[in-house]
C-alpha cells in the first residue's frame, strides 16, 4: 500500500475536500505553538516531522521507486515554493493577522489556482461548474470576513506589527500554495506515487530552511523556550496537514482539474468554523453561517457535475 487505500477509490474532487478537512484540523494545533517558536521555527520542525513520516513509509512499501530524474526536480522546485516559502509566509501571516485573517488572504490560492491553471496547463472551469466555483469562493470569502462577532476579544484576533505586511504574506502564501501544487500535476499524470512525492517535496522544504538557519539569522530561531507541548502540537499539524493532507492533494491532481482541486480544498475556513467554536468556546457569527451555506452549496454543485 502506498497512498490510503481509501483514497483510491474516491474521486480526486472529494480528496481535496478531505484534504481541506486535515488543513482545518491541523489549524487547532499550529497557531499557539507557531505563535510561540516563530513561523521559521514551527515550519521546520512541522517538516522534520512530516519527512520522517512520509520518508518511513516511502522506504517501508518501495515507492521511491516511483520517482525519476524528471520527477524529482519538479518535486523540489514545489517543495521550496509550495511549503518552505508558501508554508512559511501563512504562518508568519497567522502570526500577525490572527487565524481568522490569514484564513481569507490564503483562501484566495482558489482563485490563483483556477487562473494558473488555465494560463499555463489549457484548463477552463464552465457551466454550472463555473457558477458553484464562484459560490464556494464567496461564500469562503464571506465565512471568514463575517466570521468575527463584535464582542470577540480574543488574542487571535489582534494585530501584530504592520497589517500591509501581514495582508502582502498572507497572499504570497496564497500564491506559493497555488504555484507549487499546479506545477506538479505533469508529473502526478505521470504515475507517480503521492507518498513518495510528498517526501521529497517535505525533504526539499526542510533543506531550504535548514540552510537558512545555519546563517544564524535571528527570525530562524525559536522565539521562546521549546515545551514538549510545543513538539506535540507541531507534529499533529505536521501528521494532518503535511503528511496526510499534502499527500490527498497529490492524489487528486493524478486524475483532477487543477483548478477545481484548488477551489475544492479553499474550504478548509468553512470546516474551520465548528472546529473554532468548539476549541474557543465562542459562536461564529450569523454572517459566517449564511457564507458557509453559500460555499457548501457552490462544493455541492460542483461535486454534481463533475
Amino acid at each position: 500500500m502506498t497512498a490510503p487505500a481509501w483514497a483510491a477509490v474516491l474521486p480526486p474532487e472529494s480528496l481535496a475536500v478531505l484534504a481541506a478537512a486535515t488543513w482545518a484540523g491541523a489549524s487547532l494545533f499550529s497557531a499557539t505553538a507557531s505563535a510561540r517558536m516563530g513561523a521559521f521555527a514551527f515550519t521546520r520542525w512541522r517538516m522534520v516531522f512530516a519527512a520522517l513520516l512520509l520518508g518511513g513509509i516511502v522506504l517501508a512499501t518501495g515507492s521511491w521507486r516511483s520517482l525519476g530524474p524528471e520527477a524529482l526536480g519538479l518535486l523540489v522546485l514545489s517543495g521550496v515554493i509550495g511549503i518552505f516559502v508558501g508554508d512559511t509566509a501563512l504562518f508568519a501571516c497567522m502570526n500577525r493577522l490572527g487565524p481568522r485573517r490569514a484564513g481569507i488572504l490564503f483562501a484566495t490560492h482558489a482563485l490563483f489556482s483556477a487562473l494558473l491553471a488555465a494560463l499555463f496547463l489549457g484548463e477552463s472551469i464552465t457551466g454550472w461548474a463555473l457558477v458553484g466555483s464562484g459560490m464556494l469562493v464567496g461564500g469562503v470569502m464571506a465565512a471568514i470576513a463575517f466570521g468575527k462577532r463584535g464582542d470577540d476579544e480574543h488574542h487571535w484576533e489582534a494585530t501584530r506589527g504592520r497589517l500591509a505586511v501581514g495582508i502582502m504574506l498572507g497572499l504570497l502564501s496564497a500564491l506559493g500554495q497555488s504555484v507549487g501544487t499546479l506545477i506538479l500535476k505533469p508529473a502526478m499524470e505521470s504515475g507517480l506515487d503521492p507518498v513518495a512525492g510528498s517526501a521529497v517535496r517535505m525533504a526539499a522544504g526542510f533543506a531550504s530552511h535548514a540552510l537558512l538557519w545555519l546563517t544564524g539569522w535571528r527570525a530562524t530561531r525559536v522565539q521562546q523556550p521549546l515545551q514538549w507541548r510545543d513538539l506535540a502540537y507541531t507534529f499533529a499539524s505536521a501528521a494532518l496537514a503535511l503528511a496526510l493532507g499534502m499527500t490527498l492533494i497529490l492524489k487528486a491532481l493524478q486524475h483532477g482539474s487543477a483548478g477545481l482541486v484548488g477551489m475544492l480544498s479553499s474550504v478548509t475556513p468553512v470546516i474551520l468554523l465548528p472546529l473554532l467554536w468548539w476549541r474557543l468556546g465562542r459562536r461564529p457569527a450569523a454572517g459566517a453561517w449564511w457564507g458557509a451555506a453559500l460555499a457548501v452549496a457552490g462544493c455541492a454543485l460542483i461535486l454534481g457535475r463533475v
